[in-house]
């Protein structure tokens, strides 16, 4: 049963220069996915949520602990991995695989990404679910974990 999801991704290069928070697109794409394991019990780790969307940043030696811990008691690990690529979520992934966690990689159809990430189904535990719009992922997302109707009585 699933019951603890880290949602990973790009951070401080989607934070708007202007505003010092993440850009609404951004935002809403981790919005949604924290919202569809939410509603499924999920507790979740997102360090974007954590540190209030840009408006409050972790020093290095407070989060990268955390996160680490956090993916260790994760049942599944999701990321968006960013194109260009986003070093600290690349860091996580690598964790995530070490660990042997579930791994769901979100990549937008018509962008780069490295070779190691699309290549490591080869040793981890990996999908990969392509997308344009975010509701093509949690189409996907819906097929891998249905919400289960409560009836009562």
């Amino acid at each position: 049963m699933l019951k603890k999801v880290f949602i990973g991704g790009p951070f401080k290069s989607y934070v708007d220069p202007m505003t010092n928070v993440l850009k609404p697109l951004y935002k809403k794409q981790f919005l949604a996915l924290i919202e569809f394991f939410e509603i499924r019990g999920c507790s979740i780790h997102n360090a974007h949520q954590r540190e209030s969307w840009g408006e409050n940043f972790w020093e290095p030696d407070d989060c990268t602990k955390l996160d680490y811990d956090e993916i260790a008691k994760s049942d599944i690990f999701i990321a968006f991995p960013g194109s260009p690529a986003s070093p600290g979520t690349h860091i996580e992934i690598g964790w995530a695989s070490a660990l042997h966690k579930k791994i769901i990689l979100l990549l937008e159809n018509g962008k780069y990404y490295a070779h190691l990430v699309k290549g490591l189904h080869t040793m981890a535990d990996v999908e990969y679910i392509y997308f344009d719009e975010t509701e093509d992922y949690l189409s996907q997302l819906e097929k891998m974990f249905p919400l289960k109707e409560t009836i009562t009585v």
